[in-house]
């Protein structure tokens, strides 16, 4: 049962007859009255105001009163009823509702002067009045907004009934009028009462039912609630602008209610986010709130985590697009994802340089508390299975060649001239299966990353950091464990003999390319192994190049960040020549090195993952014009084919000229080297080899993916320290710049020496390839990865 008291009113509803609400509701409605004078200017046709009968006194109510207090609020409900049914009854008892519904169409034909709602576009519903036909069907309109316009009959969702001649000019007051005069909640109250009768409703029966008339404003407020209602009423049949409406079931308008609620509590904590996020914008850096406090409350959690996955286009679900769209919206904020950084940036969560393909990347920065309780396990339980069989080369000077910010040293050098004038060189590489076996939870963990990450801001090693930059790496003046291979040469570079053994070793020198390249020069007698090792290189060298390597050496960048949170950290930029002759020194001995190990692997028939790279497809002879050095390396590193593997048997690496290859010399850094490692040492111990040719074959597809993933990553970040660094150079500075080749016209390809970084420019006509030309910096966006350089 519902009652409705007009005016100052008390609303009532049992809750046995209405299962929805579990205990009596009061409520309070106040309705302005309408003026008979104002309705007429309006244009409407019926004089009758809405007949209303007032009850007063009951906005409070004491529990002896109730029943005095229902029965007269029913008698009211019963006059109003009844009055209701003489008015509708006689037209809608007969009828079905698709009778009624087009004996309404036909009463609402189209004409000058009515008033009317129609869709304007999908977010906007406008009120217009009709002006003129637009050809057979459309309309001309004049709307709200003062815009004349064509509609379609389709467009149509509302003719205003009761109104001939309408004055568009009082459209907004009509308007204004009807706002003041609507409350949801007398859908409720209609609703209880149709259900009860299971009946079917009109608007102009509900505007009846619920303000006793159905003059034109009455039937369009109805009209409003109804288009506007999600929870009492559906529509049961709709022919054009009219349609009929039935009272949906207890049940569904509780589940409809539950969901509002629910909707208009996250709405609530939507907003609150927003303040939020507004807050922490206006904060000053220091002051505001920490990343980790964005992840305390799971709910705001979940909103920032759909905002990060909007920067970095990577959405594990619908819900968390939906969010970071709203979110961004609400902001004020275009949807895309720069938006979405740049908010991320404003509160404090992400620092000003935050490198998003990480984040793309899905790269993992740390170790998890169970690999690293692993590490500390090992560390103090491992034992070295091949102590036994280690040669001591302590007494040997060992110098440890690599670049000053390095925390895994793998590799070493030394050697000596023997009694016959050859040479013999030892290279020495870290043993970290000394303490690592395959298929332990470390090895897995090492396998699944492939390679350790060096980026200017960071390194991310591959296996935890205590084992990795300390028990693992060779340090100087400590002993080490290692696997040395040393070679005898001939005096044409070619190998004499050759040896793979374990071994102790003390390394002595730990030296920057810089400081190697400046005791060469300085050809100090205090350092004839240094002098020694130089000459092996150059022998090396030469053989290559007799047997057909290509020299792709070229100009690199190398660049360390230091404090890279800060909103303008220190950029240090390293310019690498490959072919300066300590990185020349380092680089033909690794390569003799894998030469060995291939060799080794191939007479003893072990499984590896031998290297190699086809070279029958490059012409020399068609580089020849260019210049040596940058421009033939890049050119011909354009045409180079991409390297293959053979897990049985060795095949040629035709770019380094050398007739077998094994990558062995970074087995802290690389999964691939730790493989070859695996097998070697297994050999050397005399145990089963832990892999088949298959089996390395299957683990290195799915390395060689990571290791794709990681040197994009690297790179990537690289240009965007590049890009930083140039940004921040003052405007008026010049770079050089060597022609390196013309992609169209006279946009030409050119590697900035000073910088170490391949761009492109428009330079003017008569330059050539290979020359020399100077570049200003117009535009640097790393964020955008945007480089615009002019030609000077």
């Amino acid at each position: 049962m519902a009652v409705r008291a007009v005016s100052t009113c008390c609303i009532l509803r049992s809750a046995c007859s209405s299962p929805s609400v579990s205990s009596f509701r009061c409520r309070l409605h106040q309705r302005q009255s309408l003026q008979h004078e104002k309705y007429s200017k309006l244009g409407f046709r019926s004089s009758i105001a809405p007949c209303v009968r007032n009850f007063h006194g009951y906005c409070r109510i004491r529990v002896c009163y109730l029943h005095s207090l229902v029965d007269s609020v029913m008698e009211e409900l019963e006059f109003l009823r009844g009055r209701r049914r003489t008015r509708v009854g006689n037209k809608v008892g007969l009828m079905s509702s698709g009778q009624l519904l087009a004996e309404k169409l036909a009463k609402q034909e189209m004409r000058e002067g009515l008033l009317l709602e129609f869709k304007k576009d999908s977010e906007r519903v406008l009120l217009a009045v009709a002006q003129k036909p637009d050809g057979k069907r459309n309309w001309m309109v004049y709307d709200q907004n003062g815009v004349t316009s064509s509609i379609k009959p389709q467009q149509i969702t509302f003719i205003v009934p009761g109104v001939e001649k309408f004055d568009h000019t009082q459209i907004s007051e009509f308007i204004r009028e009807a706002q003041d005069n609507l409350d949801p909640t007398l859908l409720e109250f209609a609703w209880v009462e149709l259900l009860e009768k299971n009946k079917s409703v009109t608007t102009e029966e509900l505007a009846e039912m619920i303000f006793g008339s159905a003059e034109p404003l009455q039937s369009y407020c109805a009209h409003l609630l109804l288009s506007k209602d999600e929870i009492y009423f559906s529509t049961l049949e709709s022919k054009g602008s009219c349609c009929v409406y039935v009272p949906r079931p207890t049940a569904q308008v509780d589940e409809l209610l539950q969901r509002k609620l629910a909707k208009e509590a996250a709405e609530k904590e939507l907003q609150e986010f927003i303040q939020l996020l507004s807050s922490a914008k206006q904060m000053v850096p220091h002051n505001k709130p920490s990343k980790s406090s964005w992840m305390e409350d799971e709910r705001i959690h979940f909103r920032i985590k759909s905002l990060e996955a909007y920067a970095i286009d990577a959405f594990m679900e619908d819900d968390q697009k939906r969010m970071a769209g709203t979110i961004l919206k609400e902001m004020g904020l275009t949807k895309t994802a720069s938006s979405a950084v740049n908010l991320l940036i404003d509160i404090g969560y992400f620092r000003v340089h935050v490198n998003l393909d990480l984040l793309k990347l899905n790269i993992r920065t740390e170790h998890t508390k169970e690999i690293a309780s692993a590490a500390e396990t090992l560390l103090l339980e491992s034992s070295d299975v091949d102590k036994m069989d280690r040669r001591d080369l302590t007494h040997l000077k060992v110098y440890a060649i690599d670049v000053d910010e390095a925390d895994e040293l793998d590799d070493a050098l030394s050697a000596t001239r023997l009694q016959d004038g050859r040479v013999k060189v030892w290279i020495h590489v870290a043993d970290p299966t000394c303490l690592v076996q395959p298929g332990t939870i470390i090895d897995k963990e090492a396998m699944s990353r492939g390679t350790s990450i060096f980026l200017p801001t960071a390194t991310y090693p591959m296996f935890p950091e205590k084992l990795a930059m300390e028990a693992m790496s060779l340090k100087q003046g400590k002993l080490c464990n290692a696997v040395t291979v040393s070679v005898v040469l001939h005096s044409d570079g070619s190998i004499a003999e050759y040896s793979v053994d374990n071994t102790v070793i003390r390394p002595t020198y730990m030296l920057t390319y810089e400081s190697a390249s400046e005791l060469l020069q300085l050809n100090l007698e205090e350092e004839p192994e240094l002098k020694i090792l130089s000459e092996a290189a150059a022998l090396r060298l030469q053989w290559r190049r007799h047997e057909g390597a290509i020299d792709t050496t070229n100009i690199e960048a190398r660049i360390k960040v230091t404090n890279p949170n800060d909103p303008e950290p220190s950029i240090n930029l390293y310019v690498e020549n490959q072919a300066d002759p300590a990185m020349r020194l380092v680089s033909e001995m690794m390569i003799l090195c894998g030469e060995v190990i291939a060799t080794f692997g191939s007479f003893n028939n072990i499984p590896l993952p031998y290297r190699g790279q086809p070279q029958s497809n490059i012409d020399l002879s068609a580089f020849s014009h260019l210049p040596e050095g940058p421009v033939r390396s890049s050119a011909i590193v354009k045409v180079m084919r991409a390297a293959e593997f053979d897990f049985r048997k060795p095949i040629r690496h035709g770019i380094l000229g050398i007739p077998a290859y094994v990558q062995f010399t970074s087995p802290i850094r690389r999964y691939m080297d730790l493989l070859a490692h695996y097998q070697v040492k297994a050999f050397l111990r005399g145990d089963a080899l832990p892999f088949s040719a298959g089996q390395l074959e299957g683990i290195a597809s799915i390395v060689n993916m990571h290791f794709r993933l990681a040197k994009k990553l690297c790179n990537s970040s690289l240009r965007y320290w590049i890009l930083e660094y140039l940004r921040r150079q003052p405007k008026e500075k010049t770079f050089r710049a060597v022609v390196l080749r013309f992609i169209k016209d006279r946009i030409a390809a050119l590697l900035l020496t000073e910088v170490g970084l391949q761009a492109s420019a428009w330079i003017s006509v008569g330059v050539q390839i290979g020359d020399e030309i100077e570049v200003r910096v117009e535009e640097a966006h790393p964020r955008e990865d945007v480089l615009s350089l002019r030609s000077l």
